[in-house]
This record gives C-alpha cells, sequence and structure tokens, in this order.
C-alpha cells in the first residue's frame, strides 16, 4: 500500500483574513476552491506545489484558543535564521506572535509560532530536515 499526506483541512473563522495571513506571512497561493459564503472552500499551495500538498481552508469555523505550552501546531521551514525573526517581528508588531524565536537541539532548529486569524499556531523553522531549505545532517 502507498500512502501520500496530499493536505490538511481547517475550519477558519474568517476566512478572507485566513486567506490574506497564509499569502503573506506563507507565500501560499488559492489554487482551488469552490462554495459561496460559509460554505466556501479554498485549496492552498506554496507556489508550485499545488499538486503535492495543500492547505484547506473551510469557511464558517470558530476562534481556537491554544496555552502557551501547548506545542500542537504545523510548520513551515524557511531558508535562514533571519526569516524566523523577520516573521517573528512581523507578527509580535500584529499581535499574533505565540512563541517567541528560540533554539531547539536538531532536528527541531530554530522556530517561532505565530496565531493565524482563526487561532491556529503556524511554526516557522529554520534548521530541519525536511523540505527544500532541509539542513544536512
Amino acid at each position: 500500500m502507498t500512502v501520500a499526506f496530499t493536505h490538511c483541512a481547517l475550519q477558519a473563522a474568517d476566512l478572507e483574513k485566513s486567506i490574506d495571513f497564509y499569502a503573506r506571512y506563507c507565500a501560499m497561493e488559492i489554487v482551488k476552491e469552490h462554495g459561496e459564503d460559509d460554505k466556501r472552500v479554498v485549496w492552498l499551495a506554496s507556489p508550485g506545489a499545488g499538486d503535492r500538498f495543500v492547505l484547506v481552508l473551510l469557511g464558517g469555523g470558530a476562534m481556537r484558543e491554544q496555552d502557551e505550552g501547548d506545542m500542537t501546531h504545523y510548520g513551515f521551514g524557511v531558508a535562514t535564521r533571519e526569516e524566523v525573526d523577520r516573521i517573528a517581528a512581523l507578527a509580535r508588531d500584529e499581535g499574533c506572535l505565540h512563541w517567541e524565536p528560540r533554539e531547539y537541539a536538531p532536528p527541531t532548529g530554530y522556530l517561532c509560532g505565530v496565531k493565524d486569524p482563526t487561532g491556529y499556531i503556524v511554526e516557522f523553522s529554520y534548521g530541519q530536515p525536511l523540505g527544500p531549505h532541509a539542513a544536512s545532517e
């Protein structure tokens, strides 16, 4: 059996704010959409990756709360430590920084956490052995 992880689907309290967040923070773009109003569904992907993995946002969700120590999240890799710091500064200015930048032992690396408009935690990391910016071991 061959199984592939193709998408993650999340309810979005404000779909337009969420689309804007993922475009600005993650450089994701809409690759498919259907439905209307609170039944609208949007597929977002990193440029060129829409045939491999998408983030599906479903309109009409409730706000989420997550404690500081709760490590539930999903992550994006970036090319440099400075990019983690840039994203953290933007999130700090916008009032949505959840975890200040911090260093963890390999394979976790350097990261920060940002709350999206619904309250989901999004990690931005440098130095993990995953993705196009993978650290060599």
